[in-house]
């Protein structure tokens, strides 16, 4: 597998003492990029500009929600050293795992095209460069990425990235004056605003990704060591709670801080926001034009670090169809990154309107979601895949019943589309 050659899962027995806990962040942070894409920002800056503080409840609960997901996904790489296309192959009727996965595949597309669109968005604020040169630029960037560095140096440049935009966050808040008591107040306090509903079933929505499901199932097993060993395995069930927990509190702060910005700036002029650049031209007359360049910096870098895990992604999904991991250096994994960028590259080249590519692609998330969800929650609450790490009772219906929720807002979501 693409780890072994540096964690030797059959000899090798770490500490994992109180310290070794950090040597597990960073498989979180690569999901977290997908929590805080492109995609993510439009709703978060509507949110704010139209509702002000009163819809922040939704970063946390959709970060719960993410939480509970992406920790039960993650059991199933540490526990069976299969990711989530792979364990579906093994262990569903062909049939059945063909048709998800290559449902996955398409859904990986979309993903890249929304992801591709936003750092084109990003260099047209920065450097007035065309959408579609743009778009050819970042998918090359993200090729060269992809094919040439391992998963390590990835992960760092991941970190780096979302450290970015954070700081970049950070910089703009401290432009503005928050109204702190109000902000904690609606962080906790559920409201429903009057025409509020769409705003909030899309930030809800679209939180939970297929591939990230897929990502974090391949990713967390560059952390295993020993596989045999039960107790290794618990605790490393433990330190990738907090790995996951940590990671997806970043992306509950960077979400919450678009919102907080939105509801400072464009909410208290009264000014509605509803596209990406249409916020960034907006900032500079209100906050200057540092704050202007930063936003489209951050933007830059989130559509970057998205397109590259959405085509990992796409690798771990298209291989997993063959029985095999994730590895650049294969074929499979490498066509599969390929079909992703590049197809999702050649469809914008068809879009007239990229806000209108953005939707599309949220509705084809919104079509295949469900499938990954339910087949995620049935593999790991089966005792002939994972054991006695199963899903209990309580947390399969759990599960269930999310992924239930989930669906439902996507399946509105999808019909208000057409309203």
């Amino acid at each position: 597998m693409w780890w072994k050659s540096k964690f030797d899962t059959n000899k090798h027995n770490p500490r994992l003492g109180a310290a070794e806990i950090f040597k597990f962040i960073g498989p979180g942070l690569l999901v977290t990029v997908g929590f805080i894409d492109p995609g993510n920002w439009a709703s978060n800056l509507a949110a704010g500009a139209q509702f002000g503080y009163s819809l922040l409840w939704m970063v946390t609960l959709s970060t719960i929600m993410l939480i509970i997901l992406q920790h039960n996904v993650a059991h199933l790489g540490i526990v069976t050293g299969l990711c989530l296309s792979e364990a579906a192959t093994e262990h569903l009727k062909p049939v059945y795992s063909r048709g998800v996965l290559v449902s996955a595949m398409l859904a990986s597309v979309s993903t890249s095209l929304a992801e591709i669109l936003g750092g084109a968005i990003a260099l047209k604020m920065l450097f007035d460069v065309p959408i579609r040169l743009g778009s050819v630029l970042v998918t090359i960037f993200v090729i060269i990425m992809l094919f040439s560095k391992n998963y390590r140096v990835i992960e760092k440049w991941i970190i780096a990235f979302v450290s970015v935009i954070g700081l970049s966050f950070l910089y703009e808040l401290s432009l503005v004056d928050v109204e702190w008591t109000q902000a904690m107040k609606g962080w906790v306090t559920p409201s429903f605003p009057e025409n509020s509903i769409l705003v909030i079933m899309s930030v809800l929505g679209a939180v939970v990704m297929p591939h990230n499901l897929f990502l974090h199932s391949e990713i967390i097993q560059s952390r295993q060591w020993n596989l045999s060993d039960d107790a290794v395995i618990k605790k490393q069930l433990k330190y990738e709670f907090f790995d996951t927990l940590f990671s997806m509190i970043i992306g509950w702060a960077i979400n919450s801080a678009m919102i907080l910005l939105a509801a400072v700036t464009f909410f208290k002029t009264q000014t509605p926001v509803d596209e990406l650049e249409q916020a960034n031209h907006l900032l500079g007359p209100l906050l200057g034009s540092h704050a202007s360049n930063v936003f489209a910096v951050a933007l830059l870098f989130a559509g970057i670090s998205s397109t590259i895990t959405s085509g990992m992604s796409a690798g771990s999904i298209f291989a997993g169809i063959y029985k095999e991991p994730y590895d650049i250096k294969d074929n499979h994994s490498r066509l599969g990154v390929i079909i992703s960028l590049v197809v999702a590259l050649l469809i914008i080249f068809f879009i007239s309107n990229p806000f209108q590519g953005l939707l599309i692609s949220q509705m084809v998330l919104s079509i295949q979601l469900p499938f990954t969800i339910f087949t995620q929650v049935y593999l790991t609450s089966s005792e002939k895949v994972m054991g006695k790490y199963k899903n209990s009772t309580v947390s399969k219906w759990m599960l269930y019943t999310l992924g239930a929720i989930v669906t439902a807002l996507n399946v509105v979501l999808f019909a208000s589309a057409f309203q």
